[in-house]
């Protein structure tokens, strides 16, 4: 039996090594996922403040209100000629992955009537 003696602890230690791989791998899927939120959220709040310009009425509200409260406290809305981007970083476990991975949206506002 002098096999069996190198044997020990292996259980363990695969136990271990596929419970941080599994960990790693939910973290992962966690972070998709809550980028793909972040965008659809995003280019709702894009399209909230296009109405809104167009209408006379202040973009950077209209994208804050349309987006939830996590979201309207990271976002930035940018108006610049005709054109609004939005952009949000999303929920991340780990930090700086976040601003790796932020999602914007641009719109283009034409307020001029067409001939």
């Amino acid at each position: 039996m002098a096999w069996a003696r190198g044997c020990r602890g292996q259980a363990t230690v695969e136990a271990v090594a596929g419970f941080a791989l599994f960990l790693f791998t939910g973290v992962i899927c966690f972070q998709i996922l809550a980028t793909g939120h972040a965008a659809s959220l995003v280019d709702g709040a894009a399209q909230a403040a296009a109405v809104a310009a167009v209408n006379g009425r202040s973009a950077d509200a209209a994208a804050r209100r349309s987006l939830p409260g996590w979201a309207a406290e990271r976002a930035q809305v940018i108006r610049a000629g005709g054109a609004i981007r939005v952009t949000v970083e999303p929920p991340s476990v780990i930090g700086p992955i976040a601003r790796l991975l932020r999602v914007s949206s641009s719109v283009r506002v034409h307020t001029g009537r067409a001939p």
